[in-house]
């Protein structure tokens, strides 16, 4: 097949095959921004649990090598939040995590 049709929580998205010399690789993902941390829980667990593989700082692996970044809106909100020296703990705490603890993430913001 060259092309593709297929949709990603609702979207609609179009596959194309580029051959053995185009593999996939981190350049592109998809990013599901999460409610809580059993909605990160579910979405991470699906992939990882499915023959896929963890990476780093919330992104895993697929089992056809697609990158994901699992991200809950309480890492987002924190690691933008108007205090600078909580965003740079959020962030620090994050670069520590495979999947996302959402309670480390905010006991950092806390300090």
């Amino acid at each position: 097949m060259l092309t593709v049709r297929f949709s990603v929580m609702g979207i609609p998205c179009l596959g194309l095959n580029g051959g053995p010399v185009f593999k996939h690789n981190e350049a592109f993902s998809f990013q599901v921004a999460t409610e809580d941390q059993a909605e990160t829980d579910r979405y991470w667990n699906a992939i990882v649990g499915n023959g896929g593989e963890e990476s780093a700082c919330g992104w895993c692996k697929d089992k056809w090598g697609v990158s994901w970044q699992i991200t809950p809106l309480a890492l987002t909100g924190a690691i933008s939040g108007p205090d600078p020296a909580a965003a740079k703990r959020a962030f620090e705490a994050m670069m520590q995590m495979k999947k996302i603890d959402i309670a480390a993430i905010e006991a950092a913001v806390r300090g």
